[in-house]
């Protein structure tokens, strides 16, 4: 499976430390909560709020440059909207590889 970078966060910063920490920070925190958000939609099967959710967490993925889980998100994304839960699998595992590489940034 490919591996979160900064490479995009650091374009963004444009080499100002402040920036690049801010754009960090975000993710750090939002990432989290969005997270949860996602599985407490999930335990509800409530099918717009969890499409809702990888949307919003499909953000994240592309910024930290995972170009192929972002596909695969975003198959997902579309396979909600027919209350097509194919794709949870390799959702969970993109959550579970950004989650540890966010510990270590």
């Amino acid at each position: 499976m490919e591996q979160p970078n900064l490479t995009y966060v650091e374009q963004l910063a444009r080499g100002d430390t402040k920036i690049r920490q801010t754009l960090i920070d975000v993710i750090k925190t939002e990432f989290p909560e969005e997270k949860k958000e996602y599985y407490d939609s999930l335990d509800k099967k409530d099918y717009k709020k969890i499409e809702e959710n990888v949307h919003k967490i499909k953000h994240k993925i592309s910024i930290l440059g995972l170009e192929k889980s972002y596909e695969l998100a975003n198959v997902y994304e579309h396979n909600l909207r027919e209350k097509n839960m194919q794709g949870v699998a390799d959702f969970e595992q993109i959550l579970n590889t950004i989650t540890a590489y966010i510990k270590t940034i």
